[in-house]
């Protein structure tokens, strides 16, 4: 019998359908595996150590994705322009950039809700997800990074954190490069830290320039659940881990113009 293939529909509370169940490339939309349920930190944790997340528009139901391939940034690949690193370096010496964890996650959020992604109108974080991820920021599963210009939020992005496994959210920037430096801090975070995966969830070109390649799903859920099982680490910034990205040419920093983040 021909037709497309049926959507499940939870209640919330209901388990998610084996990720195998989501609609593959002959489908109607590839990835998605559900739709319904509900967004509050016991389901969504639930759905990110199973390799879901939730991706949804204004007026539309939760929908739930497990996409195979999946698009996966392996810090270690991680590519570092020259104009990027150039950058860095220069803003790091003239103590005009500045690294930040957590220290305004929900301004991050609201300024990522204002950017919509390339390619699309309006933004897929609606109220209800903003809600959803502050409820996980706090009981300390999502975290912002945060570039800061003379002493200004700039840009940043936000993630869920599980162990040592990353599930990388959306960015923003409110000046040239302030989402790059973001994502180049959470890098070498990661390298400092030993997380072996940065989850991006979408196919882009921007994500494929930096690094992030296609995974077969079942590879990428393998290490999932072994960096979730992970003893987590400690969500605070050291200008230190800038030496991550050039070990080769350690940039000797002003630590003491680039403290920590607040606890």
């Amino acid at each position: 019998m021909s037709g497309s293939p049926t959507l499940p529909w939870l209640k919330p509370g209901d388990p998610f359908p084996p990720v195998e169940q989501a609609w593959g490339p002959s489908d109607p939309i590839p990835g998605l595996l559900a739709a319904g349920g509900a967004l509050d930190p016991t389901t969504l944790l639930q759905a990110y150590r199973n390799g879901i997340f939730p991706w949804f528009s204004h007026e539309q139901p939760i929908l739930w994705w497990s996409p195979d391939p999946r698009m996966v940034l392996r810090p270690h690949h991680f590519h570092l322009s020259h104009s990027l690193r150039k950058a860095l370096r220069s803003a790091l010496r003239r103590g005009r950039l500045q690294i930040r964890i957590d220290s305004a996650f929900a301004a991050v959020i609201d300024g990522c809700a204002r950017t919509p992604r390339p390619g699309q109108d309006g933004t897929w974080i609606v109220p209800s997800m903003v809600k959803a991820y502050l409820a996980l920021h706090r009981d300390g599963f999502a975290h912002s990074v945060e570039t800061w210009w003379d002493g200004q939020l700039a840009g940043g992005l936000y993630l869920v954190a599980i162990g040592r496994a990353v599930f990388g959210e959306s960015m923003f920037s409110r000046r040239p490069d302030a989402s790059k430096m973001a994502l180049a801090a959470l890098v070498a975070a990661c390298r400092a830290w030993g997380v072996p995966l940065i989850d991006c969830q979408q196919n882009t070109p921007h994500l494929a320039s930096l690094g992030a390649a296609l995974e077969p799903r079942a590879d990428f859920l393998r290490d999932v659940r072994a960096a979730t099982a992970a003893p987590p680490p400690r969500w605070r910034w050291d200008c230190l881990y800038w030496n991550h990205l050039w070990p080769e040419a350690p940039l000797p920093l002003p630590c003491a113009h680039h403290p920590p983040s607040p606890p």
